[in-house]
């Protein structure tokens, strides 16, 4: 077994990546060596403060600068909780491939990045080689539920002839970045002017999702169609992040279709809210697979996205160290699983 502690940075330090360093603390053999984070309230301050947690002597403390933070081979991986697209999240990444760190993004557009960014996932994956390191977008949805999960499902189906997907889930987990990016607390006026600016991304990952789905299983994907509208509340709602009184928006309805030629072939739809409950709403995760033999999945309530994000990031890090260098996908890396024993047993020895 590995004798040293797996080292590990956080880059962004809101609801998902504090949520990482918890869990990252609760498991043996994963060492915390730093933190980033802008955010002027948390700056300067311990780690462990932050979290409410009893204060230890090496503590570290939460600093504004990567370059600070994360130098050469100064760690085993970076988790970057900072950005949902990959054009947004791509200079970030680099600096930390050049560095030749292994990264985990929760970025939605990352966890299939040729599909809205085949340019930089060119680069992104050249890179990473160059350095002879890993990066790895993912996260509960796109990630897991409504792609990587399915196609786990037709492992037992000799043959698929349509996907359907449905997630209804909660938005109260997440930070203020999602909040913005899905119109939370927005009248319906406000709301109709950012959508027409194209500030309101509304859940961001079907395309990804869509073609990951056609590459793993062949399908030839060759038509993509998505919708949006908004879901208003008739009640006040308060999460930890958002706040929508009664008659704004308190989330968004998704829904998209894949096509071969004029066959429909994947549909997705997935409404997500703040406090779902409060509008009388029960959450779930559904995957129905037409074929042979015909597949039904429900899971009630929804796997919690928050919990879930954070989990599969943190789950993901040994198979990203053991990966051999360059850009991955879900479907290209070990099925993932929860960490019980000491990660270090995960690590294969000498593998780059």
């Amino acid at each position: 077994m590995r004798k040293q502690p797996v080292k590990v940075a956080i880059w962004g330090f809101g609801a998902m990546g504090s949520g990482m360093a918890r869990m990252l603390l609760a498991k043996k053999g994963f060492e915390i060596v730093g933190v980033c984070d802008r955010n002027p309230a948390i700056v300067g301050k311990k780690m462990r403060e932050v979290l409410g947690l009893p204060a230890v002597a090496d503590d570290i403390r939460i600093l504004p600068d990567i370059d600070s933070v994360v130098g050469d081979r100064s760690c085993d991986v970076c988790l970057l909780a900072t950005d949902s697209f990959t054009h947004k999240a791509f200079p970030k990444i680099r600096w930390l491939l050049e560095r030749r760190v292994n990264v985990i993004s929760t970025a939605e557009e990352m966890t299939y990045p040729e599909a809205n960014q085949p340019d930089l996932a060119t680069q992104m994956d050249a890179i990473a080689k160059a350095n002879g390191v890993t990066v790895l977008g993912t996260g509960i949805n796109p990630g897991m539920m409504m792609d990587l999960l399915v196609i786990m499902m037709t492992g037992v189906m000799a043959d698929v002839e349509k996907i359907r997907v449905s997630r209804v889930n909660s938005l109260s987990p997440f930070g203020e970045t999602v909040m913005s990016e899905q119109g939370v607390g927005l009248s319906l006026e406000e709301y109709a002017q950012k959508k027409a600016k194209g500030e309101i991304a509304g859940h961001v990952g079907f395309r990804e999702s869509v073609e990951m789905m056609s590459k793993a299983l062949g399908l030839g994907i060759d038509r993509f169609e998505q919708q949006m509208d908004p879901i208003i509340t008739a009640v006040d709602r308060k999460s930890p992040y958002g706040f929508a009184k009664a008659g704004h928006v308190t989330g968004i309805d998704m829904r998209s279709q894949g096509y071969v030629g004029s066959e429909l072939k994947i549909e997705m739809s997935h409404p997500q809210q703040i406090e779902p409950q409060l509008g009388g709403v029960r959450t779930g995760d559904y995957i129905d697979i037409t074929g042979q033999p015909p597949v039904h999945l429900a899971i009630t309530p929804e796997i919690d996205g928050g919990i879930g994000t954070i989990a599969v990031c943190v789950n993901m890090i040994p198979h990203v160290i053991n990966a051999r260098p360059g850009l991955k996908t879900m479907i290209d890396l070990p099925v993932p699983r929860a960490i019980l024993g000491d990660v270090r047993a995960m690590i294969e020895e000498d593998v780059r």
